[in-house]
């Protein structure tokens, strides 16, 4: 609780500003969609948005370093707020690209400033914790913007100048904040090669986990708006996979601490691939956001399985660059997803967004069972314990998770990068 009290006012700012987060993501395909966009145009603007993440987590750090923490969070929530509101103001395509990419940018910087925030008033027996009620935030966040959408119609300005206040009111409690600022944070090193050598499996995992999260986010509530015609129906549609996949990251976590990771991501995938083709055709069914929570319950914690399973093959003073490139990688394939996924529904139809997660489900769960004749260099035994995590953060979570930390390392990383651990 104490740490809890020291950090209060920067999970509050969090709080509002992933609340605004959360109704931004999810309004502006909605807006693309109402002004005649066709949908491989609103794909690529969520590919410039997700572009701009990739630039914000390699070009933000050294702003950080140059102005401070609290400048930077203002600066770059300012920088949110305006590219929001001139994103409900114009309808020129061209615009829209320039301005998902800042927003990408921004919102990367700022949960940047957020992490490393975190990170520095954490310890090794606190940072466990502080990360499981970060990442619980941000879920409870984001689904709360989900339902906020529906506070006027997505032509209107109301919904986005709504989302734009939570994101400036995050501004005032760190603005206000009497505690001690954080030392400048540290440039992150990625490793793809290294991640490679070390688990191909987690790097087949974090390039799936891009690509079908990456195209559910850009054109997910495309498909519900085409389904029921009503945005209500868009915010139960959203919030019911963000839940599942809130819902079952902690059991199956435990699961997968018990069991060799690379079988968990296999049925992850089968699972993944049944319950998409049940959203495909169930779409006149009673059962349909049963089978849209087993969606997201199987699909949004393979991103931190496949993290996991790095983590249990590395050391620590790997981890942060590992996960960085666990983090990127997820990252690619949701910048180049969302343009081919906006272009199979123009031509296929809406429902064809969710075939072809289930192809992409079987093809990496086919990958992924022929990795299984590679042994490990771990035994379930020695794997590190599973730590929650989301997508959509920053590098410096990494630096937060209990796994960076030489205390809680049990395990070693193979002797050379050439004997590959999958």
């Amino acid at each position: 609780m104490k740490v809890l009290l020291t950090v209060s006012s920067l999970l509050l700012s969090t709080a509002l500003l992933l609340v605004g987060h959360g109704m931004q993501l999810t309004l502006l395909p909605l807006r693309a969609s109402a002004l005649g966009m066709p949908e491989w145009l609103i794909g690529l603007s969520a590919s410039s948005y997700f572009l701009g993440f990739i630039a914000g987590c390699l070009g933000v750090p050294p702003i950080i370093g140059r102005v401070g923490h609290i400048r930077c969070f203002a600066v770059l929530a300012a920088a949110l707020v305006s590219a929001l509101l001139l994103l409900e103001m114009i309808n020129a395509w061209q615009a829209w690209l320039v301005l998902r990419f800042i927003t990408g940018l921004a919102i990367c910087g700022l949960y940047a400033v957020i992490e490393s925030w975190l990170t520095s008033q954490s310890t090794a027996d606190t940072r466990g914790r502080i990360l499981a009620i970060y990442t619980f935030i941000t879920l409870l966040a984001m689904t709360a913007g989900q339902f906020l959408i529906n506070v006027g119609p997505v032509d209107s300005s109301l919904p986005y100048t709504l989302a734009a206040v939570f994101i400036a009111l995050a501004i005032i409690p760190v603005g206000l904040t009497r505690r001690i600022i954080p030392s400048p944070v540290q440039q992150t090193q990625s490793g793809f090669s290294l991640l490679y050598s070390r688990s191909q499996t987690a790097f087949a995992g974090a390039l799936l986990s891009g690509l079908v999260m990456g195209s559910f986010w850009s054109v997910g509530a495309l498909f519900a708006s085409e389904i029921d015609g009503s945005y209500e129906y868009v915010t139960w549609f959203m919030s019911t996979a963000i839940i599942g996949g809130a819902i079952l990251q902690y059991p199956l976590g435990w699961l997968s601490d018990r069991m060799d990771r690379r079988y968990i991501l296999i049925l992850l995938c089968l699972g993944a691939a049944v319950s998409s083709v049940a959203v495909a055709m169930g779409t006149a069914q009673t059962w349909f956001l049963a089978a849209v929570f087993l969606f997201g319950a199987m699909a949004m914690p393979i991103y931190a399985i496949s993290l996991a399973t790095a983590a249990d093959v590395c050391s620590s003073e790997e981890f942060v660059a590992i996960g960085t490139s666990v983090l990127l990688l997820h990252s690619i394939g949701a910048v180049v997803a969302p343009v081919a996924m906006g272009q199979i529904m123009g031509v296929f139809g809406s429902a064809s967004m969710f075939w072809a997660f289930a192809v992409l489900f079987l093809l990496f769960s086919a990958l992924l069972y022929a990795l299984l004749r590679v042994p490990r260099t771990v035994t379930v035994a020695e794997q590190t314990p599973f730590e929650a995590a989301a997508a959509d953060m920053a590098p410096n979570t990494f630096e937060l998770d209990p796994r960076s930390s030489d205390e809680d390392e049990e395990t070693t990383a193979p002797e050379t990068e050439k004997e590959t651990a999958q």
